[in-house]
């Protein structure tokens, strides 16, 4: 079918839509970007699973969970939301009519598709959800647009590997970069700001990966920070105070000043590598655990917590202390399970001299 045949279909009103795009190549295939008004995307792309081969429909699964996190995201952040491009096969008549100024070689023009053709969303299911869950309740984003890379694929024979390759390939940001990018989180800006005002953690931390190599002069991760700090806050991380934020400062200031190593560390006496090596409290896992005795020491003493950390100072933090063994350490090696860093707190509240509570206790009996 030529370009002017689906064109003049476009025009006498047959289920043919044209979009703006630009033609690509890409491994000898030719490829388009469109861009796509988001009152068309749900129309476009209906999600029928049924309408799918078995194998095909096996691997698009729709995780519901997921939907209205990405839709609240959008109807929250009308003007400053931002996605992707969603990436689709066709298996149908489609043609690209470049611009008439451009000649037959040129790359930008219009994108023609029929919409008898079958289209396959291989990247981006769930933000075509999403979408259409937002529209439903501002439909005035309808006119906002989303790019989308067309493939033609006759009989979707590529498609399962397409949706393979972009998954398999995908880089996911590391925890500790989501933290230091999202300005629009309050938690993660306030975390940021905690890794520069706790001295201990200032110019310590590591703020775009969650592991330490061996040589790093880094000492924690910002990830590892967020994750003790939502254990200090009990979880209540949605809407932080002043004087929360006042606490968590004081917490870990204090914290620093009861370890004797850490004391080291900022004397320069000892590097951030020997410390990781030799012993727990330059772990994750610890400082999680720090964060839960922290919890329980602000509902329990919360006009002695200070003093109850002088306590600290009298724990051995070594990796080879009998009191991690089972908790932290298995054979040498750390180890990060939720009850293990509970019974860590419970032996840290114990080495304090403090009562254990009934709460408390109750994970005595599952570890």
């Amino acid at each position: 079918m030529s370009t002017k045949t689906l064109a003049d279909e476009l025009e006498t009103g047959t289920e043919v839509y044209g979009f703006d795009a630009i033609r690509g190549v890409q491994a000898g295939r030719e490829f388009y970007v469109a861009m796509c008004p988001l009152n068309i995307i749900p129309k476009l792309f209906v999600f029928n699973d049924h309408a799918l081969p078995a194998e095909i429909r096996a691997q698009r699964t729709l995780r519901e969970t997921r939907i209205p996190k990405i839709t609240n995201y959008i109807i929250n952040n009308p003007k400053d939301y931002l996605f992707s491009s969603l990436t689709a096969s066709v298996d149908g008549k489609m043609r690209f009519s470049p611009s008439p100024a451009l000649g037959e070689d040129g790359k930008l023009g219009r994108l023609y598709i029929s919409m008898n053709s079958k289209l396959l969303i291989n990247d981006g299911q769930h933000r075509r959800k999403a979408i259409e869950e937002a529209l439903k309740i501002m439909p005035e984003l309808g006119n906002d647009a989303i790019s989308v890379v067309f493939f033609g694929d006759k009989g979707l024979k590529r498609s399962q590997q397409m949706f393979a390759d972009l998954n398999k390939h995908a880089v996911k940001p590391t925890t500790s970069l989501g933290i230091l990018y999202d300005h629009r989180d309050a938690y993660s800006t306030f975390i940021v700001k905690l890794a520069n005002e706790v001295e201990m953690f200032r110019d310590r931390v590591e703020l775009e990966k969650t592991t330490i190599s061996n040589r790093s002069t880094k000492f924690l991760t910002l990830s590892g920070i967020s994750e003790a700090t939502k254990h200090l806050l009990s979880n209540n991380t949605k809407m932080i105070s002043e004087e929360q934020e006042k606490f968590v400062v004081e917490y870990w200031n204090e914290v620093a000043r009861n370890i004797p190593e850490w004391n080291l560390l900022l004397e320069k006496k000892v590097s951030a590598g020997e410390l990781r090596k030799n012993f727990v409290h330059s772990h994750s896992n610890l400082l999680s655990t720090l964060g839960i005795v922290g919890a329980f020491l602000l509902k329990n003493y919360p006009n002695e917590w200070k003093e109850k950390l002088k306590g600290l100072r009298q724990i051995g933090w070594s990796r080879n202390d009998k009191m991690w063994e089972g908790r932290l350490v298995i054979e040498g090696k750390m180890l990060k399970t939720n009850i293990g860093m509970e019974l860590a707190a419970n032996a840290i509240l114990n080495a304090l001299e403090i009562l254990l509570d009934e709460e408390r206790i109750k994970f005595e009996k599952h570890g």
